[in-house]
């Protein structure tokens, strides 16, 4: 009898503990939980939307929210809860928790993570407390196109399309690089790991994810996922959505990433 040896599907998130987060912090984070609000509304997002009713009950609410903090904090030692660490937490259909704790280099102060603006390219970042831009990461456009689908939309562990374009360029987690994916109408959708954000008609822009309140495939705008940063960054005003051709991307532009595990970091286009 044959049998189905197809891993089964997980929704997950990545997020930052570090002890220098505040608590009480403008996003609601808790006890050094980076944007935890934001990483619990994106699973539920994602519960709903695969039908998942069990992670619909476990996650909502104030109550869901103090579930999900106590998995994370009970799965952290002592030791571990004195220094920054990379939180990857997954969710299965039967709500059954899951999670990878790693340590992540410290950072000298938090105007990484709850930036009041990105600054125009060309100005002396330093002074206005960003750190990054005296080694950017080196951001590449992906050779090959990609379908935009439920698992660009979604935060799961169906990831083809950002593990074979991080291979395809030969990029390991711990580089200063990262990817662009373009979707099949040459529209730049989000990086392998991180939103990224571009300088466009005076003001900073990122793919659109949606392009009206309907959670199927014609609404996902150039078919990116929603990230926590970015839903952060589009909440403020630090930038817009807009569509981005990658034809229209120069070489060394400056261009800014973030994610859940980093908050906002400096990066240049590398088209060659």
């Amino acid at each position: 009898m044959a049998t189905n040896t197809e891993t089964p599907l997980l929704l997950f998130t990545t997020l930052r503990y570090d002890p220098l987060l505040s608590v009480g912090s403008s996003d609601g984070s808790t006890s050094g939980l980076y944007m935890l609000p934001y990483h619990r509304d994106r699973i539920l997002r994602a519960a709903t939307h695969f039908n998942w009713p069990v992670v619909v009950s476990l996650l909502s609410g104030d109550s869901g929210l103090e579930t999900l903090s106590s998995f994370i904090f009970s799965s952290l030692s002592d030791e571990q809860r004195a220094h920054p660490n990379r939180v990857r937490v997954t969710v299965s259909e039967q709500g059954e928790l899951g999670i990878t704790i790693s340590p992540v280099p410290q950072v000298p102060s938090t105007f990484n993570f709850f930036p009041s603006s990105l600054p125009e390219p060309g100005t002396d970042i330093p002074t206005i407390s960003l750190i990054g831009t005296s080694t950017p990461f080196e951001v590449l456009v992906d050779t090959q196109k990609s379908k935009k689908s439920t698992y660009t939309h979604f935060k799961t562990t169906k990831r083809q399309v950002y593990d074979e374009a991080r291979k395809r360029h030969g990029i390991a987690l711990t580089d200063r690089k990262e990817v662009l994916i373009v979707n099949e109408q040459g529209e730049v959708m989000e990086s392998s790991i991180a939103t990224p954000y571009f300088w466009r008609d005076g003001r900073w822009v990122t793919p659109p994810v949606r392009e009206g309140e309907g959670e199927t495939e014609g609404d996902w705008g150039s078919g990116g996922n929603e990230g926590t940063t970015r839903r952060w960054a589009l909440e403020r005003g630090i930038a817009v959505e807009q569509v981005v051709l990658a034809n229209s991307l120069v070489e060394g532009e400056e261009c800014w990433l973030s994610n859940g595990g980093r908050g906002f970091y400096f990066g240049k286009v590398k088209l060659s």
